[in-house]
Protein backbone atom coordinates (compact mmCIF):
# COMPACT_ATOMS: atom_id res chain seq x y z
CA UNK A 1 0.00 0.00 0.00
CA UNK A 2 3.22 1.95 1.14
CA UNK A 3 4.81 1.40 -2.34
CA UNK A 4 2.37 3.79 -4.85
CA UNK A 5 2.54 6.51 -2.57
CA UNK A 6 6.26 6.10 -2.46
CA UNK A 7 6.40 5.84 -6.09
CA UNK A 8 4.75 9.14 -6.88
CA UNK A 9 7.28 11.86 -5.60
CA UNK A 10 10.08 10.27 -7.58
CA UNK A 11 7.89 10.80 -10.91
CA UNK A 12 7.25 14.52 -10.46
CA UNK A 13 10.94 15.27 -10.25
CA UNK A 14 11.66 13.54 -13.27
CA UNK A 15 9.17 15.07 -15.10
CA UNK A 16 9.98 18.94 -14.27
CA UNK A 17 13.36 17.60 -15.20
CA UNK A 18 12.10 16.76 -18.52
CA UNK A 19 10.34 19.93 -19.28
CA UNK A 20 12.83 21.65 -17.99
CA UNK A 21 15.29 20.31 -20.93
CA UNK A 22 12.86 21.11 -23.22
CA UNK A 23 12.60 24.41 -22.09
CA UNK A 24 16.78 25.34 -22.65
CA UNK A 25 16.71 23.03 -26.23
CA UNK A 26 13.63 25.80 -27.34
CA UNK A 27 15.66 28.53 -26.38
CA UNK A 28 18.83 27.37 -27.60
CA UNK A 29 17.01 26.19 -31.27
CA UNK A 30 15.41 29.72 -31.17
CA UNK A 31 18.82 31.29 -30.23
CA UNK A 32 20.48 29.32 -32.76
CA UNK A 33 17.55 30.55 -35.65
CA UNK A 34 18.82 33.89 -35.16
CA UNK A 35 22.16 33.87 -35.14
CA UNK A 36 21.51 31.74 -38.58
CA UNK A 37 19.41 34.98 -40.15
CA UNK A 38 21.51 37.65 -39.46
CA UNK A 39 24.18 35.86 -41.16
CA UNK A 40 22.31 35.04 -44.17
CA UNK A 41 20.57 39.12 -44.24
CA UNK A 42 24.64 39.95 -43.98
CA UNK A 43 25.04 37.82 -47.00
CA UNK A 44 22.57 39.00 -48.55
CA UNK A 45 23.29 42.76 -48.28
CA UNK A 46 26.55 42.07 -49.55
CA UNK A 47 25.67 40.45 -52.46
CA UNK A 48 22.84 43.33 -53.38
CA UNK A 49 24.60 46.05 -55.72
CA UNK A 50 24.03 49.75 -53.61
CA UNK A 51 21.79 52.37 -54.86
CA UNK A 52 24.22 54.36 -56.44
CA UNK A 53 24.91 51.29 -58.97
CA UNK A 54 21.70 51.23 -59.80
CA UNK A 55 20.76 55.04 -60.19
CA UNK A 56 23.81 54.85 -62.60
CA UNK A 57 22.55 52.20 -64.66
CA UNK A 58 19.36 53.49 -65.13
CA UNK A 59 20.75 57.03 -66.07
CA UNK A 60 22.49 55.13 -69.00
CA UNK A 61 19.44 53.78 -70.67
CA UNK A 62 19.17 55.62 -74.18
CA UNK A 63 15.98 58.01 -74.51
CA UNK A 64 14.10 59.15 -76.92
CA UNK A 65 12.56 63.16 -76.85
CA UNK A 66 9.23 63.15 -78.57
CA UNK A 67 6.93 65.98 -79.35
CA UNK A 68 3.07 65.34 -78.90
CA UNK A 69 0.40 67.73 -79.83
CA UNK A 70 -2.98 67.70 -81.02
CA UNK A 71 -5.94 65.63 -78.91
CA UNK A 72 -3.79 64.90 -76.02
CA UNK A 73 -4.83 66.35 -72.15
CA UNK A 74 -0.96 67.67 -71.98
CA UNK A 75 0.84 67.99 -75.35
CA UNK A 76 4.53 68.74 -75.22
CA UNK A 77 8.04 67.21 -75.39
CA UNK A 78 8.44 64.58 -73.40
CA UNK A 79 11.52 62.10 -72.77
CA UNK A 80 10.84 58.62 -72.97
CA UNK A 81 13.41 55.39 -72.78
CA UNK A 82 14.55 53.94 -76.22
CA UNK A 83 12.13 51.27 -77.74
CA UNK A 84 9.11 53.22 -76.58
CA UNK A 85 6.18 53.13 -78.95
CA UNK A 86 3.05 55.74 -79.52
CA UNK A 87 1.20 54.22 -76.78
CA UNK A 88 3.74 55.28 -74.34
CA UNK A 89 3.78 58.82 -75.57
CA UNK A 90 0.12 59.66 -75.32
CA UNK A 91 0.28 57.89 -71.53
CA UNK A 92 2.99 60.26 -70.69
CA UNK A 93 0.59 63.12 -72.28
CA UNK A 94 -1.85 62.22 -69.80
CA UNK A 95 -3.95 60.41 -72.60
CA UNK A 96 -6.56 60.85 -75.21
CA UNK A 97 -9.32 63.81 -75.16
CA UNK A 98 -12.93 62.99 -76.01
CA UNK A 99 -12.43 64.71 -79.31
CA UNK A 100 -9.31 62.27 -80.10
CA UNK A 101 -9.29 60.32 -83.39
CA UNK A 102 -7.74 56.52 -82.23
CA UNK A 103 -8.01 55.35 -85.16
CA UNK A 104 -6.17 58.03 -87.15
CA UNK A 105 -3.01 57.08 -84.92
CA UNK A 106 -0.75 54.01 -84.97
CA UNK A 107 -0.68 53.16 -80.95
CA UNK A 108 1.83 50.23 -81.28
CA UNK A 109 4.26 52.42 -84.09
CA UNK A 110 7.98 52.75 -82.10
CA UNK A 111 8.52 56.18 -81.87
CA UNK A 112 11.86 58.00 -82.43
CA UNK A 113 14.38 60.37 -81.52
CA UNK A 114 13.29 63.94 -82.52
CA UNK A 115 9.73 62.99 -83.40
CA UNK A 116 6.86 65.09 -83.57
CA UNK A 117 3.65 63.49 -83.54
CA UNK A 118 0.10 65.42 -83.87
CA UNK A 119 -2.69 63.44 -82.58
CA UNK A 120 -5.54 64.67 -84.66
CA UNK A 121 -9.62 65.15 -83.50
CA UNK A 122 -12.06 63.31 -85.41
CA UNK A 123 -12.43 64.51 -88.39
CA UNK A 124 -9.16 66.93 -88.27
CA UNK A 125 -6.70 66.31 -91.37
CA UNK A 126 -3.18 65.99 -89.80
CA UNK A 127 -1.49 69.56 -89.68
CA UNK A 128 1.89 68.50 -90.98
CA UNK A 129 2.89 68.92 -94.34
CA UNK A 130 4.36 66.63 -97.06
CA UNK A 131 6.66 68.81 -98.18
CA UNK A 132 9.68 70.11 -95.90
CA UNK A 133 10.85 73.81 -95.35
CA UNK A 134 8.94 75.03 -99.32
CA UNK A 135 11.43 73.37 -101.22
CA UNK A 136 9.52 71.01 -103.26
CA UNK A 137 10.66 67.84 -101.49
CA UNK A 138 8.71 65.25 -100.03
CA UNK A 139 9.30 64.64 -96.40
CA UNK A 140 9.42 60.70 -96.15
CA UNK A 141 8.04 61.54 -92.48
CA UNK A 142 5.31 63.31 -93.06
CA UNK A 143 4.13 62.65 -96.82
CA UNK A 144 1.28 60.79 -97.67
CA UNK A 145 0.15 58.53 -100.35
CA UNK A 146 -0.96 61.24 -102.71
CA UNK A 147 2.09 63.12 -102.22
CA UNK A 148 4.42 60.12 -102.60
CA UNK A 149 2.56 59.29 -105.55
CA UNK A 150 4.24 62.36 -107.36
CA UNK A 151 7.71 61.29 -107.14
CA UNK A 152 8.89 59.46 -110.70
CA UNK A 153 8.56 55.68 -110.87
CA UNK A 154 6.42 55.57 -107.37
CA UNK A 155 3.42 54.57 -107.78
CA UNK A 156 0.24 53.93 -105.22
CA UNK A 157 1.41 50.58 -104.21
CA UNK A 158 5.52 51.96 -103.25
CA UNK A 159 3.67 54.98 -101.59
CA UNK A 160 1.64 52.77 -99.24
CA UNK A 161 4.82 50.45 -98.64
CA UNK A 162 7.14 53.57 -97.67
CA UNK A 163 4.20 54.27 -94.95
CA UNK A 164 3.32 51.18 -93.94
CA UNK A 165 7.57 50.76 -93.30
CA UNK A 166 7.34 54.32 -91.17
CA UNK A 167 4.27 52.90 -89.53
CA UNK A 168 6.40 50.12 -88.98
CA UNK A 169 10.07 51.11 -87.93
CA UNK A 170 9.63 54.90 -86.98
CA UNK A 171 10.46 57.91 -89.06
CA UNK A 172 12.73 57.81 -91.37
CA UNK A 173 16.49 58.71 -90.28
CA UNK A 174 17.93 59.16 -93.50
CA UNK A 175 16.94 58.86 -97.42
CA UNK A 176 19.25 56.08 -97.36
CA UNK A 177 15.94 54.34 -95.18
CA UNK A 178 14.38 53.96 -98.53
CA UNK A 179 16.47 50.98 -99.10
CA UNK A 180 14.73 48.86 -96.77
CA UNK A 181 11.17 49.73 -98.51
CA UNK A 182 10.02 46.38 -100.77
CA UNK A 183 10.44 47.57 -104.04
CA UNK A 184 13.05 50.22 -104.24
CA UNK A 185 16.80 49.32 -104.70
CA UNK A 186 19.92 51.39 -105.33
CA UNK A 187 18.51 52.73 -108.66
CA UNK A 188 15.57 54.08 -107.84
CA UNK A 189 17.02 55.59 -104.54
CA UNK A 190 19.30 57.44 -106.93
CA UNK A 191 16.20 58.76 -108.73
CA UNK A 192 15.08 60.09 -105.77
CA UNK A 193 17.18 61.00 -103.87
CA UNK A 194 17.12 64.61 -104.69
CA UNK A 195 13.31 64.53 -104.29
CA UNK A 196 12.87 63.47 -101.07
CA UNK A 197 13.90 64.71 -97.51
CA UNK A 198 13.47 63.40 -93.69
Amino acid sequence: MSSPTASLPERTPRRRLGVGAVVVLVVAIAAASVVIGMIRGAADAAARPDVDTIAVDEAQVPTVYVHVFGAVANPGLYRLDEGARVVDVIAAAGGLTPEADENAINLARPLSDGEQLQVPAVGESPAESPVDGGDGRVNLNTADVTALDTLPRVGPAIAQRIIDWRESNGRFTSVDDLLSVPGIGEKMLAGLRDLVTV
